[in-house]
């Protein structure tokens, strides 16, 4: 291929988009629920649209081409180690990890058997359980043991490839929210929120043939790194610490989903 060619980093050309919302994020109710989670203020989506075609397979090019690009440099925000301030990247990066994550749920019946199995009560409540540490959390209902212990009876309701898909590592993120979480008693604030952010990033189309849905997004956990290390999402590493690229190759937008772990704003 010719230099500067498709096959060159800089082929694609990227624009920041700051007129897309993300309701999901700012309604109210959604807010308040993050305040509570101590996410508020240190989670945020942000969306870039790219001009050539996009494909899967060559994902660390793209993404590469996207952490290169003026646009990017100038608008993609991230949270600065301290004082916790919003920044923009800043520093020119030299590789990408980018790791394929499925995303296939239609349904949040994905989660029904949380209440098949006794996670969750009827009437919505979370059971409880004795407290034990999963460093740095703390576990104390039957909801969070399902999600962070491997040896507990119940972890295998979910098997490896359902805890690998979008939704539900969206679900667990929220679940155990940020340093200071006030967790939920009950289940429906994690289901709606989820579902509310699931719907504003991913997107889908109906097959004309067979009147089904199909999820049209390809989606990538993402870190990067600079000359020294690690630059983004953060320098710090942390299970609750992430940058999800959503990617739509049809309206050729990327969505990016950015979460700094850290104590969230309680005003």
């Amino acid at each position: 291929m010719a230099a500067g060619g498709f096959g060159d980093a800089g082929a694609y050309d990227f624009r920041f988009l700051p007129q897309k919302t993300f309701p999901s994020l700012s309604a109210p109710e959604t807010t308040s629920r993050l305040r509570q989670w101590s996410m508020l203020g240190r989670i945020r989506a942000q969306a870039f649209s790219f001009d050539q075609t996009f494909q899967a397979y060559r994902k660390d090019e793209f993404l590469l081409a996207f952490f290169k690009d003026p646009n990017v440099i100038s608008n993609l925000k991230l949270l600065s180690d301290s004082p916790g301030q919003w920044i923009t990247l800043g520093t020119e990066v030299k590789k990408i990890d980018a790791t394929n994550v499925p995303c296939t749920q239609l349904s949040m019946s994905f989660f029904n058997r949380l209440y098949d199995e006794d996670i969750v009560r009827d009437n919505g409540n979370i059971v409880k359980c004795l407290d034990s540490f999963y460093d740095p959390f703390l576990i104390s209902d039957e909801l969070r043991k399902v999600l962070l212990e491997e040896d507990s009876e119940k972890y295998e309701i979910f098997s490896q490839p359902d805890r690998e898909e979008f939704l539900f590592c969206l679900f667990k993120h929220l679940c155990l929210g940020g340093a200071l979480c006030q967790y939920e008693d009950v289940l429906t604030p994690y289901l709606e929120t989820t579902k509310l952010i699931y719907k504003d990033l991913v997107s889908v189309r109906k097959i004309p043939q067979t009147k089904k849905i199909q999820i049209t997004s390809s989606v990538f956990k993402v870190t990067a790194y600079d000359s020294v290390g690690v630059c983004y999402p953060s320098t710090k590493s942390h299970t609750q610490t992430f940058s999800y690229f959503i990617v739509d190759p049809i309206r050729r937008h990327v969505h990016v989903l950015y979460h700094c772990y850290g104590v969230g704003d309680m005003s």
